[in-house]
């Protein structure tokens, strides 16, 4: 398994993390994703570590805090061996207290992950969301005080708006507090909004991606395609509303580049899709997850080769949209491989 730094910082992750939504199964969302228990969880932990895969990213919100639990057990007893990535700042119930990323809900949000998991430390914790309500300031200055506590290693962030992650970069670099060293996003063939602003900034700002959803929210499992609606049984039918949008003719066009690769290569739809993204600018892990071993094991398979260039270039035609304003201009210079060196 391949590893990498965590954008500037001296912490390296595998190339590909796992993911345990899937672990607990509790509420409408995350009973659809997935329902491992403690000895199936067990059990898909073993096959990474043996892969080499040692990154395990979850959250306070997955299943009402059974996934920390979850994953706690199973890395019980090897618990150097890993890295735990958590995330916290959604609402975890109705109270006023329970959502948010001030002083004392992350206070009390990393003691309470903490007892969840098992744990003295957490390896990376990252805001689930940007929360407008709390000064950056006090968001900065808390995490400063929780890596000083030997709460929490390192510090990123998940799903944030470019102007924020470089307003709080900048109040770290004044007042000489720990900077964020990672973005957990979603990115994938059929959602590359990613590149038009945060990639160049997490290349700039030394701040590494973690992708989540790789797949596209399930549509790039090879199971979908022009002629193939989205069959019985797929979670897609209980979890659509919540997914990243995507237009119809996009998808299939995406769809039909990675079955002509995969005709070509003898490599699945999946892995293909994920092999694309490892090889874009900033991206230190992809995060995978999986219901069974058969899924995992086929996602593992994403490493240890390479695309062509010409294979790479027709699912970069294949994905392609214009940004947004005002990016578009600038891909139209001859001078834009100049202005953003990350994202060519």
């Amino acid at each position: 398994m391949e590893y990498r730094q965590l954008g500037s910082s001296g912490l390296r992750v595998p190339v590909l993390g796992f993911g345990t939504g899937t672990f607990g199964g509790k509420g409408p969302l995350f009973s659809a994703w997935g329902q491992s228990d403690a000895a199936e969880a067990r059990r898909l932990i073993d096959i990474c570590i043996d892969a080499g895969v040692t990154l395990f990213d979850t959250a306070d919100v997955y299943s009402g805090g059974a996934s920390e639990e979850i994953l706690g057990e199973a890395v019980r007893g090897r618990r150097d061996a890993v890295l735990i990535s958590t995330k916290t700042g959604l609402p975890t119930s109705d109270e006023p207290q329970d959502w948010g990323a001030s002083r004392a809900r992350l206070v009390r949000a990393v003691d309470e992950a903490l007892l969840r998991l098992g744990t003295d430390y957490i390896d990376l914790l990252q805001l689930h969301a940007f929360d407008a309500s709390t000064p950056t300031e006090e968001l900065m200055h808390t995490l400063d005080l929780l890596i000083a506590a030997g709460k929490i290693r390192y510090a990123g962030v998940s799903n944030y708006p470019g102007w924020q992650l470089m307003k709080a970069q900048g109040l770290a670099e004044r007042h000489g507090w720990p900077r964020l060293v990672a973005h957990q996003v979603y990115y994938s063939l059929i959602g590359r909004a990613y590149e038009s602003e945060l990639m160049p900034l997490g290349a700039d700002q030394g701040i590494g991606a973690l992708v989540w959803s790789p797949l596209g929210w399930g549509r790039l499992t090879g199971k979908i395609g022009r002629n193939r609606p989205i069959p019985a049984g797929s979670r897609l039918h209980e979890t659509e509303q919540f997914a990243p949008p995507v237009e119809n003719e996009l998808l299939y066009r995406v769809i039909d580049a990675l079955e002509a690769i995969a005709a070509e290569t003898d490599r699945t739809v999946p892995q293909i899709a994920i092999n694309w993204l490892l090889r874009r600018p900033t991206v230190s892990s992809v995060i995978i997850g999986a219901r069974n071993e058969e899924q995992l094991r086929q996602n593992l398979g994403a490493t240890g080769w390479s695309l062509a260039p010409e294979q790479i270039a027709a699912l970069d035609a294949a994905s392609e949209v214009l940004p947004p304003y005002p990016h578009t201009p600038y891909r139209q210079q001859e001078g834009f491989a100049r202005l953003n060196p990350a994202m060519v």
